[in-house]
């Protein structure tokens, strides 16, 4: 489907895009991050294309905007080799440091970091597309995620300084790093969400190999002299290029402790399985959702329309908590449909500077074409677009587009469309939904709208055994970051939340002794004398 005039003005050239969003020139990042020192490459480059694109003669043309590395299993090595020193067994200078002096490394850091964020910002919106206002929410937010990091470890720290006599035994418990941790973000939340996995690690102890998203990696470019200057040599390295060129090797090396990634399980499974020792890898993941919204017959339209509106397109649906199933009770799903469709029309197509922009391009190749294979599809089996210029494509724009009545024969209501198509299905019986959710593979979150206790409240305790998250008149999400974000079945390994992670990235560890007066002496004056920085009863502000 072509898209219409109102998309066709969509993309300027490039002299008319406001001075202060302009990239100064191509981003040619000729630099990668390995044992404490930035080092020059001079191999092969990935060219990097932005969803953004320019006039051409044979229509839109995705503007090129930079390179980065593409490394060798070499490199990788060499980054791995550098982590496995700054860990040495456990005994490096990073994983022994005293808790107070690694949250000073970390604050360093986030110092330095937001000296930076005009400049990650204004790569935010070129490499992804997203909006000014949500680049500007992610910087922010994962600034804030490093200080409330710090706030979590400095509590963490209060409960384990104090000693435990059980039967006889003094003991003092407390939480140690696990290793090398190789982290890998999700191009949607590129920076956000690779920080959440990246500096939990790096603060309970364990150096890091971070390889950016495939989309999303000039972003952290302006962060990379931040990093050096501010964690000692080792501890955090970053790789790029092709995953099974790079990540392979790291894998197969069996010298992986902990894996992080965000992103999906058919890759996280091959992973897994490239580890010699798959027992020995602790695995943190977040993976592929299908989160299905249930509106009640007595769910008010306005809160529910909203909702479900800013919860399935909200970056262009690209969103592992996005909205992508929704129920609605036959008895007011032709009004659902008419609201629904009136406030999809009234999002505003545009680029990511756009004042006002809803809906951006696409950052992934081919995408709009996977979307529309996904609404032919529904539509050959009997749904139909409501909105007039649903499905309509444009370069890399994809207008969204509502889909009514999904059903089952349809790969729609199975796979996750990770973009802005908004399937609708009509249900006469409250357990026709719940047995959809029952019977996926994914249960990370659920959103139900009604007003009625008794029917509210026994939805939440069926799907509350289905999925992690139950929200209630309101859209899936992942915030507050102080709350539990995690998933059942093929959603989820681990959980990540300030505190949460902290413990996914660390092992609980104890040292004891038998409670004799020879021993109680012993303990005394290790802990007063200042011998052991983990056996102490110091604590932090």
């Amino acid at each position: 489907m072509t898209g219409s005039d109102r998309f066709g003005r969509l993309f300027p050239i490039l002299e008319a895009v406001p001075a202060e969003h302009r990239l100064p020139g191509l981003v040619e990042q000729s630099t990668w991050l390995c044992d404490g020192a930035l080092k020059d490459w001079d191999g092969p480059v990935q060219r990097v294309l932005s969803p953004v694109c320019v006039p051409s003669p044979g229509g839109p043309k995705q503007a090129v905007i930079g390179s980065y590395p593409l490394m060798g299993a070499e490199q990788a090595l060499a980054a791995l080799a550098a982590a496995c020193a700054a860990w040495d067994h456990g005994r490096g200078p990073w994983p022994t440091m005293s808790v107070s002096r690694r949250l000073e490394h970390v604050e360093d850091f986030a110092a330095r970091m937001a000296l930076r964020r005009d400049e990650v910002v204004r790569l935010i919106m070129w490499e992804i597309g997203k909006s000014l206002p949500d680049a500007r929410k992610e910087f922010d937010r994962t600034v804030a995620y490093i200080h409330d990091t710090v706030a979590a470890m400095k509590e963490l720290d209060r409960v384990s300084s104090r000693f435990e006599v059980r039967e006889g035994v003094i003991g003092q418990i407390r939480r140690s790093p696990l290793g090398v941790a190789l982290c890998m973000g999700p191009f949607n939340y590129p920076l956000n969400e690779t920080f959440t996995t990246l500096i939990p690690a790096l603060v309970m102890g364990n150096p890091v190999i971070f390889k950016p998203p495939k989309l999303g990696v000039l972003l952290h470019s302006p962060l990379l002299a931040a990093f050096r200057d501010a964690f000692p040599p080792g501890v955090v390295n970053t790789v790029y290029g092709d995953g099974a060129t790079i990540v392979s090797p790291l894998m197969a090396s069996g010298r992986i402790d902990v894996l992080a990634f965000i992103g999906t399980s058919r890759v996280a499974d091959i992973l897994r399985k490239q580890h010699p020792k798959p027992h020995r890898l602790r695995c943190v993941l977040g993976l592929e959702a299908k989160n299905a919204a249930i509106v009640l017959p007595d769910a008010d339209l306005d809160e529910a329309v909203s909702e479900c509106v800013a919860g399935a397109l909200s970056f262009n649906g690209q969103r592992c908590t996005a909205l992508k199933l929704i129920f609605v009770h036959r008895s007011l799903v032709a009004e659902f449909n008419r609201r629904l469709v009136a406030a999809v029309d009234a999002l505003r197509p545009g680029l990511p500077w756009d004042p006002g922009a809803q809906v951006t391009p696409l950052p992934e190749a081919g995408k709009p074409q996977y979307l529309s294979e996904l609404v032919a599809d529904a539509r050959a089996r009997g749904a139909q677009v409501l909105n007039p210029e649903g499905g309509a494509v444009h370069g890399t724009y994809f207008h969204p587009a509502v889909l009514y009545p999904a059903d089952a024969g349809m790969r729609i209501f199975h796979e996750e469309q990770f973009g802005p198509v908004v399937p609708v299905t009509p249900y006469d019986d409250v357990e026709e939904p719940v047995r959809a959710i029952m019977e996926s593979p994914y249960g990370q979150q659920a959103s139900l709208f009604g007003r009625d206790p008794a029917a509210v409240g026994r939805l939440i305790d069926l799907l509350v055994n289905q999925v992690c998250r139950v929200n209630v008149n309101a859209q899936c999400q992942r915030g507050p970051d102080t709350f539990p974000f995690t998933g059942r079945k093929d959603s989820a390994e681990g959980t990540l939340s300030v505190s949460d992670a902290l413990r996914v990235f660390s092992i609980r560890t104890l040292a004891a002794t038998r409670a004799t007066g020879d021993n109680k002496e012993l303990v005394s004056r290790i802990v007063r004398e200042g011998h052991s920085s983990f056996l102490n009863t110091d604590w932090l502000f």
